[in-house]
């Protein structure tokens, strides 16, 4: 129930909060400024870590990217930074990009990136041939 004040203006209930600091109704795409795509190649099984730990520049950050930057300092994908912190999938590649761009977080390799690298599949195979049978 909503009362009026003596302003005239209504109080509404709080809404929930999420991660302590933000409304649950701010849409996705007001946390990323309208984009949707990241200078880097970000597939679900991208693994993000934190090099080098800044509590300055954690401090520094939006909510939503401040979380993603401290979850990140034990190696996680893309996709369970998204399932743990229930942010979009597209929203956390967007966020991890912009957390990359600034060299907060390090990206690692996925498959995909050694997909037309021969040597790598070739050393890969080596590898398997000298295992003991």
């Amino acid at each position: 129930m909503t009362t009026s004040s003596a302003d005239g203006a209504r109080n509404a209930p709080e809404p929930e909060k999420k991660q302590g600091s933000r409304s649950r109704r701010i849409r996705p795409y007001a946390l990323t400024g309208g984009r949707t795509r990241t200078q880097h190649p970000l597939l679900m099984e991208t693994m993000v870590s934190v090099p080098q730990y800044d509590p300055a520049l954690s401090e520094s950050l939006m909510p939503e990217s401040r979380v993603l930057y401290e979850r990140a300092r034990g190696r996680l994908s893309i996709a369970e930074l998204s399932a743990l912190l229930s942010i979009p999938l597209g929203v956390v590649r967007v966020l991890v990009g912009d957390l990359a761009a600034q060299g907060a977080v390090l990206l690692h390799p996925t498959a995909d990136t050694f997909d037309h690298d021969h040597s790598v599949l070739e050393r890969i195979l080596s590898g398997l041939r000298e295992l003991p049978a």
